[in-house]
């Protein structure tokens, strides 16, 4: 029995806007969509899959209109904000959108791969596995490879150290952390959604057990907590790290290490001031893209 073609829903936008178009794609269709990134242009592809043609009305063509030039107005270049339908073959796309992702390394130390790639790591390299569409983060985004980045490379062999993930999103971080030696590690996001996608994804893993992954506010913690950290990563939007630099600052051990990212860098100053004035230091940066990330140490 021939089975029926799907339609896809795709929305051109940048390397930028990715996370937010992502965002905007579930909410109105009610499901995850695909992201493909092409490395040399930086043109990001955004895409969702219909069951049925019925399914991308004009209403949904409306609220993602409307929804996109909400996201414009606060700042993100959309690039072109192209917005295309188009009916693609079952079984070509189950398979063909899977050639677009590739496995990342971070240094020697880590691989980050989807699940249908067999490859091999190299001596002493840890491998998380991570499939792009059921995720909130896979690698790709500048902020979160700066990260994994500073994870990989301020692992100390032999010793211990915490590490907390604040907005965890797919998990990525805290399953990268648990896979170097990091102990213990704790993971909070607000969206529940996020926080089922992460523990799916540290199942799949088999870090589920090794790391304490809840919903939380952060903005509902108290002022200090009884726990401190090595290592801290906190992925947010810049108003939020800045409102809230003081629970984070409080529980950062001394002599540990502060990565701040998510942040658009006409706003990096800013936070980077906030935090300088609780006592840290600028100890590496990067920018890429619309995007700069920070970490951060103790003045000494």
């Amino acid at each position: 029995m021939k089975r029926e073609p799907l339609w896809e829903v795709a929305i051109v936008t940048s390397l930028e806007a990715e996370e937010a178009i992502v965002e905007l794609a579930g909410r109105i269709f009610n499901r995850p969509a695909a992201v493909y990134t092409n490395e040399e242009t930086k043109v990001t592809i955004v895409s969702v899959y219909c069951q049925k043609r019925a399914e991308w009305t004009s209403e949904k063509r409306a609220a993602l209109r409307e929804g996109m030039s909400l996201i414009k107005s606060s700042g993100l270049d959309l690039d072109a904000g192209k917005i295309t339908a188009r009916r693609v073959a079952r079984e070509d796309w189950s398979e063909s959108w899977k050639r677009h992702f590739k496995p990342i390394e971070i240094g020697s130390r880590l691989l980050i791969k989807p699940g249908w790639i067999k490859r091999v790591p190299r001596k002493n390299q840890v491998v998380v596995v991570l499939d792009p569409g059921l995720s909130f983060g896979t690698g790709n985004h500048p902020t979160t490879a700066f990260c994994l980045r500073e994870l990989a490379t301020r692992r100390k062999s032999g010793t211990t150290q915490s590490f907390w993930d604040i907005g965890t999103g797919s998990g990525i971080l805290a399953i990268s952390a648990v896979k170097l030696g990091y102990a213990p590690v704790r993971a909070v996001d607000f969206d529940p959604d996020a926080v089922r996608v992460a523990r799916e994804n540290a199942q799949k893993n088999g870090v589920l057990k090794k790391l304490s992954l809840a919903r939380q506010d952060i903005t509902q913690l108290p002022a200090s907590g009884r726990e401190s950290y090595d290592f801290i990563c906190a992925n947010l939007i810049s108003n939020l790290l800045v409102a809230e630099r003081r629970k984070i600052v409080s529980r950062l051990r001394a002599g540990g290490r502060l990565v701040l990212a998510g942040i658009l860098k006409e706003e990096f100053a800013q936070v980077q001031r906030a935090y300088e004035e609780l006592g840290l230091k600028l100890a590496s940066s990067r920018i890429e893209g619309e995007w700069r990330s920070g970490a951060f140490v103790f003045s000494t």
